[in-house]
């Protein structure tokens, strides 16, 4: 792995000097690793939708990215917050929760529950996943959680940053 970060580096730099070849080349390895990243975390018909979608923001950031560090690290953060923006999506447009969007194989049962929203906001501190349910999924302003919880508005924002951190840190786990 340490030699394909290292050739995938070397292509974001000479990228980002110019080199139009070494970032199309750039773009077909990362495709080809964000859909091996993506298979056993969404259905197969909705892979290539966040492929691209993966890709549009490295594009958007791949002037952000710090060449002295390893690359793969750099499109799995990406790639893990595309991942959850689809999920958020998903959650939203099926109340019932995810398990119906999420057509995974028998043997996968284990993958398609952590991936749950209910089920990793039931694996964090209730007042984290109140404010999480409130703010990120109904839609409630910062001050209309804090009203409705009790807790102050810092507050509300610490918790959902704590939340979500423990909810990516679960997922990554999977």
């Amino acid at each position: 792995m340490a030699s394909q970060d290292d050739t995938l580096r070397q292509l974001m730099l000479a990228a980002q000097a110019g080199d139009q070849h070494a970032y199309a080349r750039l773009l077909h390895e990362c495709q080809a690793w964000l859909t091996r990243y993506f298979t056993r975390r969404i259905p197969p018909s909705q892979i290539d939708d966040l492929v691209q979608d993966t890709l549009i923001s490295v594009h958007r950031k791949r002037a952000s990215y710090d060449g002295a560090r390893a690359f793969l690290p750099w499109l799995a953060a990406i790639g893990r917050y595309r991942w959850i923006d689809h999920l958020r999506k998903v959650y939203r447009a099926n109340e019932t929760g995810l398990d119906d969007a999420l057509h995974a194989a028998p043997q996968d049962d284990i993958v398609v529950d952590s991936l749950s929203i209910d089920a990793l906001l039931q694996q964090i501190p209730a007042p984290q996943a109140e404010v999480i349910r409130l703010v990120k999924i109904a839609g409630y302003s910062i001050a209309e959680a804090a009203t409705r919880t009790g807790q102050s508005e810092s507050l509300v924002k610490v918790n959902i940053h704590r939340g979500i951190r423990r909810m990516s840190a679960l997922i990554e786990e999977v």
